[in-house]
């Protein structure tokens, strides 16, 4: 109230009251009849109206920039059909005294000659306007407004997630971020508006020309039965009129039409709709020369206006011959500004040089279709799992999970997705939206067709269903995963596998940062002792093992005590596993501590500890190629029944064949766990399930 009055104060009315009398007034034309002058003044008003509005698309930078005119395109719709409504009521009740001087003046302008000639003429022209707006322009901007508003919405998911992912990796600010965000959602609504608004024109044409055939079937009517005049004075003076009334309704229409197919085939560019032109159209002089020289040769062919063409040929090989200097004028200017900064990079030190971004610790890249499982209005059901995962690897592994960003991919499959650490992929895996992974765990009764497939976790035979075969899948002894589990459950298993190519010197100098405070004893002992590098190659040994380090103070002090002692890491890493002993062994006991476990032959073990070979990426068994093979077959064989029996394979060995033995398995069996006789805790039993002998 207290603005309104200060409007009112001021001598100024509020341009919200002004927009409000205006929408009640437009509604009002419809009923109530206009005087003549007034509705010329009104017509007036919507003619220029219109081509205010054409001018301000054409200067527009952006579309969201003229938000508000899918808003406009009605109310300059609904306000041209007041008038076209009002002065059709004042060409049927006046006719020949009809005062309407806008009216008149198009319809002479358009029939221009005398007689049923010029009626003739003023309606061809009149029936091509509404054609070319109705069947060319309107139809075209109509169908860009459908596509450009489905394709917006379905591009809003990705550019929301972009900006997410600029936010969290420290590119961008919070309210930069949310600034975007709202710029996204606003391009959105605004394209959904066009979808419709772009409806008006074309409806509004379609009623323009029925309105006109009542026009002049109306006029003739009244002015033959009602008036007695003759046909030809009838159809002279009410084809004139109807003429002028329908190009005065049409012509404001077409600007409107016009300047919606402006709005909506502009793509985003940081210009108006001239400079673009301007740029765009200047950046090959070579175009104009071509174009010139076309001219040219048609203009010395037979009875081709010479006079004409030579000219225009002129004007563009001026064009051309301008561009070219321009051009020229700019290379040399780019490249002296670029001599300029090469010199004072080669006079810089190197610390000015910007280093370039190292990759994402771990990614995920997503196809389009897979977008809804991070969109935040759908749930964003995936990026819930992932926080959960991360929070279950620091329990499980002891190991902090840096943030993993989540991008889109237009080059993969819509359906797949691709899991990447530091830049380079891992693994990949495919994802049918809105059905269920049925997976095979061994146990399943019968079978249920469908599309067959592979668990991209485990590699265990599965098989896609829908919902509705959700409950007789799990009764067949299936377990039903949703697309969200199916790529949580495949991240987990990637990174407990690559856990030791995560951590880094960083990570282990901020795991010694953090327990600094309560363990400054060790922590200090640790340091001066070894460097960050030989903590990390222990660390990376244990989870290359699937070891937990959340132990991280033990794993401290034994390092403390065994490296006086050896710099061997893979010797550290055995000392450090011997001290986590009854953690290892209770990740593979069972619930009566009991570890049931593969026993190795001594001769065996002796060939094994005999071949060993020191080398820089550590100890190897390089064993003669038909021992290992016999090995390798002997060792499956056994893990295959112990499989069999329902039990975890754990093969138990001296300490200096430990390593050994994993190291010569992991390409065959990498999930192998192997452990030493130190390893086993004092209260954990042990009971051999099978030994693994050479064949003779």
């Amino acid at each position: 109230m207290a603005d309104v009055l200060s409007h009112r104060k001021n001598g100024n009315v509020p341009a919200e009251m002004l927009v409000a009398v205006s929408a009640v007034v437009i509604v009002l034309m419809l009923i109530i009849p206009l005087p003549a002058i007034l509705l010329d003044l009104l017509m007036s008003v919507n003619l220029i109206l219109n081509i205010l509005i054409l001018l301000i698309v054409l200067y527009t930078r952006r579309a969201i920039d003229f938000s508000v005119f899918p808003t406009i395109l009605l109310i300059s719709t609904v306000f041209g059909l007041g008038l076209n409504i009002s002065s059709t009521r004042l060409i049927l009740s006046q006719g020949t005294k009809f005062e309407g001087k806008m009216v008149r003046a198009f319809g002479s302008f358009v029939v221009g000659v005398e007689g049923s000639e010029g009626l003739v003429i003023g309606f061809i022209m009149f029936i091509i306007l509404v054609a070319v707006q109705a069947f060319v322009i309107t139809k075209g901007a109509t169908r860009v407004s459908e596509v450009a508003a489905r394709f917006t919405l379905d591009a809003m998911g990705p550019k929301q997630m972009a900006v997410e992912a600029e936010y969290n990796s420290g590119a961008i600010t919070e309210e930069e971020s949310r600034r975007r965000k709202q710029e996204i959602q606003k391009e959105a609504d605004f394209y959904g508006a066009m979808d419709g608004a772009s409806k008006f024109v074309s409806n509004n044409v379609k009623l323009g020309i029925f309105i006109t055939v009542i026009n002049l079937v109306g006029g003739l009517i009244i002015g033959m039965v009602f008036h007695k005049e003759p046909f030809s004075q009838a159809i002279g003076t009410y084809a004139t009129l109807t003429i002028g009334d329908g190009l005065l309704a049409q012509l404001p229409s077409l600007f409107i039409s016009i300047a919606t197919g402006i709005l909506v085939t502009r793509s985003v560019s940081d210009g108006t709709f001239g400079g673009d032109v301007q740029s765009q159209f200047s950046r090959n002089a070579w175009v104009y020369f071509v174009g010139a020289g076309t001219l040219l040769v048609i203009a010395f062919l037979p009875k081709f206006p010479w006079y004409i063409l030579i000219p225009i040929a002129a004007g563009l090989a001026y064009v051309g011959f301008r561009l070219q200097r321009t051009e020229k004028a700019s290379f040399q200017a780019s490249l002296q500004k670029a001599e300029a900064a090469e010199k004072k990079a080669s006079g810089a030190s190197p610390a000015d040089a910007s280093a370039v971004d190292p990759p994402d610790p771990i990614s995920i890249e997503l196809g389009y279709a897979l977008i809804p499982l991070v969109d935040k209005d759908k749930g964003a059901e995936l990026l819930e799992r992932i926080t959960r995962i991360r929070r279950e690897v620091a329990l499980d592994l002891g190991l902090r999970v840096p943030s993993i960003r989540i991008v889109d991919n237009m080059r993969i499959d819509p359906s797949e997705y691709c899991v990447k650490l530091k830049g380079v992929e891992v693994a990949r895996g495919k994802i049918r939206m809105g059905w269920y992974l049925g997976i095979n765990p061994g146990t399943v009764t019968e079978e249920l067709p469908g599309e067959k497939t592979l668990d991209p976790a485990f590699s265990l035979p599965a098989v896609w269903i829908s919902e509705d075969k959700r409950a007789l899948a799990e009764q067949y002894g299936y377990t039903v995963v949703d697309p969200p589990s199916i790529i949580a459950t495949h991240l987990t298993e990637i990174i407990k596998r690559h856990a030791s190519e995560i951590i880094g010197r960083q990570e282990v100098q901020n795991i010694i940062d953090k327990i600094k405070k309560d363990y400054s004893a060790v922590c200090e002992e640790v340091t001066k002792l070894m460097g960050i590098g030989e903590i990390e190659k222990v660390l990376q040994g244990l989870l290359r093992e699937q070891v937990s380090i959340r132990n991280i103070v033990v794993i401290l002090e034994t390092l403390a005590d065994f490296r006086p002692v050896t710099k061997d890491t893979s010797i550290l890493v055995e000392k450090v596993r011997q001290a986590l002993g009854r953690q290892i062994c209770l990740q593979y006991a069972g619930d009566d501590k009991v570890l049931r476990v593969i026993t190795v032959e001594n001769s065996l073990v002796q060939k094994i500890v005999e071949s060993r070979l020191d080398t820089v990426n550590g100890p190897v068994a390089a064993l003669e190629p038909a021992v290992h093979r016999a090995w390798i077959k002997a060792l499956s064989h056994t893990v295959a029944a112990v499989q069999k029996a329902g039990y975890t394979p754990v093969v138990l060995c001296p300490e200096e064949a430990r390593i050994l033995i994993k190291v010569s398995t992991e390409r065959e069996i990498p999930d192998l766990v192997v452990l030493s006789v130190p390893e086993i805790s004092a209260d954990i039993q042990v009971e051999a399930v099978g030994e693994i002998k050479l064949e003779d």
